[in-house]
């Protein structure tokens, strides 16, 4: 086990084609390779595209996912992560046997160039689940050199029982992508890592930087570093550092101590019989 893990966390520009897509994705993998960075995060759509907005959604009504562009992407860019020895977890629409629909997804791609495992949205908007995507069941928790990550989505971050399962599964960072211009969504990737104690990776696209920039967030609720609000494609390489002074606090403390707490241990030896305490309708 190692203190420290070096991540990239992204905000490039997400459009409906593919092709420049991936060409946006594998430009700050580099940039991130040449950084130290062990692995690189990136928004929700980030191949395929999210038909995001209101004029989006008119245009791209029935919307339908060239599948031969999305895999030729998706091939390339796990290519460069073997020639860069990069993880990268990306996001990207991932096609299901007809009739079924396809899933809102996060690939994790190994530094051997190999999608080694695949987060599923599991709450998906009114939309998502009426036109155009079927839901996930499953969290994903997978290791990097002694460090556990999970992933979510967009909307999830409206769900705390996501980041309360991500915590009792002993996660070190929570990779949250997203599409998304709602800047209340940072107020609640703060709290959920100031709740339970690890970093989250916030990666949105570019265009949608005004309301929220990608960045990462400490164990103790507080952004470490953020990419500029400017709308620009960027990314920021953060050490996720378990002996840095600043996090000592959450992770030494408050974190094993709030786990006791949720098992009962601190309060076990406590109870007993009482009927002033039993009878809750007098002072």
């Amino acid at each position: 086990m190692t203190d420290t893990f070096r991540l990239a966390v992204a905000q490039s520009e997400v459009t409906c084609d593919p092709a420049a897509n991936g060409d946006a994705v594998r430009k700050l993998m580099v940039a991130a390779r040449e950084q130290g960075a062990r692995m690189a995060q990136f928004p929700e759509g980030a191949i395929s595209g999210y038909p995001s907005g209101q004029a989006a959604k008119r245009e791209l009504a029935g919307w339908r996912v060239d599948w031969a562009a999305v895999r030729a992407e998706l091939e390339r860019t796990a290519e460069l992560a073997a020639d860069l020895s990069l993880w990268v977890v990306l996001g990207g629409n991932h096609r299901l046997t007809e009739p079924h629909r396809p899933r809102n997804s996060l690939y994790v791609i190994s530094p051997a160039g190999e999608p080694v495992a695949r987060y599923d949205k599991r709450f998906l908007s009114h939309t998502e689940i009426g036109d155009w995507y079927s839901p996930g069941f499953e969290p994903l928790v997978f290791d990097v050199d002694g460090f556990r990550f999970g992933c979510a989505l967009c909307i999830e971050v409206n769900f705390p029982e996501v980041f309360l399962e991500y915590r009792a599964l002993d996660v070190d960072c929570v990779l949250f992508s997203s599409y998304s211009r709602d800047p209340v969504f940072d107020v609640l990737a703060r709290g959920h890592a100031a709740a339970h104690n690890y970093w989250i990776g916030v990666s949105v696209p570019a265009q949608c930087s005004d309301a929220m920039p990608a960045g990462v967030v400490g164990p103790h609720g507080y952004r470490l570093a953020s990419c500029p609000d400017d709308g620009a494609p960027a990314l920021v390489c953060v050490d996720l550092d378990r002996a840095a002074p600043e996090v000592e606090v959450a992770l030494r403390l408050a974190r094993p101590w709030r786990t006791s707490a949720r098992a009962g241990e601190p309060y076990a030896a406590h109870r007993f019989d009482d009927p002033r305490s039993a009878d809750r309708t007098r002072f």
